[in-house]
């Protein structure tokens, strides 16, 4: 085996002193670790909740006024494609949301990306999350099967070779619909789906080149869900060697276990572990804050909660939870961390760099230099 591929996933948050500077040092901070891949997230407002994002809770909060206020992927896409030509890296958008955005307009996105990146383009879809639809307006009820018609639509659209498309469908019905853009090469994007129930583990052998969960899980979880994967890509006629095992974890280092200590028991990083599941707090034997059965990061509605509100649900919230909740550690802690991941099937790596998210900026700026130190590492694993 060659190593671990390890990707970087910024935030995309609008900045100081330019709305894109944090991303722009991000991307060139990505180049100089020979970090393979560059990604975007596709929101609309945080997960996190606003109410903490506060100076006096986080030190980045100077940096980045707004914890919401995310900018456009596929326009931040476009800049960074002009910009690509130091390192060259992929780009990605981890991920796209099935049910918000047209699939139509994504295969044209997408498509358009790989032409303009000359093939170094990756597609991250999903069903998307609560909190970026329902304010909105859009459908929630049935999230997966407006996915799994969205992918079928998206395939359809790149395999018609400029011909007329006609297709049923109770989300995204085709009448001589036209798709003609070009595969750049005769290749469409590669498409990593992030999945994490068995209905969408079986889309993910079904439709995707990669498997890309991003919720909090554990190694053993992935590898289990990654024995669906391949058993459904079999049962679809497809090589389920072929499909790129990959993962989005949040990494957290410090110098030392104190200053790890410290730092999780802040109220920034508590907040954080509310986008964990109700079954992974009931792993450290405790009950998620918002109830029994809450699904963690795909149903939270943090804009809804007041500072008071917040506060009363991070607590009490066992330290176990949050050393789970990514690599976080020492150092030496991540590293033996990333290789559990590893060894249970896991080949990409896409990094959330959490370090910044400390009271102390000045911790959090210097923390930077670790936090590539252990990418650089991950890619020997």
């Amino acid at each position: 085996m060659s190593g671990m591929r390890v990707g970087l996933l910024d935030p995309a948050i609008a900045s100081r002193p330019a709305v894109d500077s944090f991303t722009r040092v991000s991307y060139l901070s990505a180049v100089a670790a020979g970090i393979d891949s560059f990604w975007v997230p596709d929101h609309l407002n945080s997960l996190f909740p606003r109410a903490l994002w506060q100076p006096k809770y986080c030190g980045g909060a100077k940096l980045l006024p707004s914890a919401d206020a995310y900018l456009e992927p596929w326009t931040m896409l476009g800049s960074l494609a002009a910009r690509n030509r130091v390192g060259r890296l992929r780009l990605g958008v981890g991920v796209t949301d099935s049910g918000r955005r047209n699939p139509a307009v994504t295969a044209q996105g997408a498509a358009t990306m790989n032409l303009l990146t000359r093939g170094r383009f990756i597609l991250g879809i999903g069903s998307g999350e609560r909190e970026g639809n329902e304010p909105y307006g859009v459908e929630w009820s049935k999230p997966v099967a407006r996915f799994e018609e969205a992918m079928a639509t998206i395939r359809a659209l790149w395999d018609s070779k400029g011909e007329l498309v006609n297709r049923d469908s109770p989300y995204f019905p085709l009448r001589n619909a036209i798709f003609d853009l070009p595969a750049y090469r005769g290749a469409w994007p590669p498409i990593w789906i992030a999945a994490h129930g068995p209905r969408m583990l079986r889309s993910v052998g079904r439709y995707a080149d990669g498997y890309f969960p991003a919720f909090p899980h554990t190694p053993q979880e992935y590898a289990q869900r990654l024995d669906v994967v391949r058993s459904a890509a079999s049962d679809a006629g497809r090589d389920p060697m072929s499909i790129t095992p990959a993962v989005v974890l949040s990494i957290f280092t410090a110098p030392t276990r104190a200053e790890v200590d410290d730092v999780l028991e802040s109220e920034i990083v508590r907040a954080g572990a509310l986008l964990a599941s109700d079954e992974f707090f009931a792993r450290h034997g405790a009950q998620h804050p918002l109830g029994v059965g809450f699904a963690g990061a795909q149903d939270v509605l943090p804009q809804e909660w007041d500072e008071q509100t917040v506060l009363s649900h991070i607590k009490g919230i066992p330290t176990g939870v949050m050393r789970e909740m990514g690599l976080v550690g020492t150092p030496a802690e991540v590293m033996d961390r990333a290789a559990q991941w590893r060894d249970c099937g896991v080949r990409y790596v896409v990094a959330l760099n959490s370090t910044v998210l400390q009271p102390s900026l000045r911790k959090g700026l210097a923390a930077q230099r670790l936090f590539y130190s252990v990418v650089r590492k991950l890619k020997k694993l």
